[in-house]
């Protein structure tokens, strides 16, 4: 049975491979239902930005994936996590330019961005000493 430093790590690695796969689940729940509700629910969603919409529920896969790499104590899980954050860096810029030229946006979206990206670039920090295995 796995003790002191080992058994607290492992509950972090849980803490936070649970909260990217929830994180996941959520966008593509809320993504999907934006995408594919209908127009009815395209028009409750107000003004999206359709390529930050499409990118966020394409995130939501790779999401799941970072949440189960870092499960089972993957190191391809920390690569991931650092694309995502680092592509949603780019997201989050080409949304600021869509904005500074005029273009329609909620004030939800840029809250969600910068959550997004804060969440990932955080996840990319802390994964490197929570991913223990060398395996792939």
């Amino acid at each position: 049975m796995k003790t002191g430093c080992h058994s607290a790590m492992d509950r972090w690695r849980w803490l936070v491979a649970g909260l990217a796969i929830a994180f996941g689940v959520a966008t593509l729940l809320e993504g999907g239902h934006v995408l594919f509700g209908g127009p009815q629910a395209r028009a409750e969603a107000g003004n999206v930005v359709p390529f930050v919409l499409w990118f966020n529920f394409a995130a939501g896969f790779a999401y799941l994936g970072a949440g189960s790499g870092t499960l089972i104590e993957r190191r391809w899980a920390v690569w991931l996590a650092w694309g995502i954050a680092a592509f949603t860096g780019l997201v989050f810029a080409a949304f600021g330019v869509h904005v500074l030229l005029g273009g329609a946006f909620e004030t939800r979206t840029f809250v969600a961005m910068t959550f997004r990206t804060a969440f990932w670039l955080a996840q990319s920090i802390v994964l490197p000493r929570l991913c223990r295995q060398e395996a792939s």
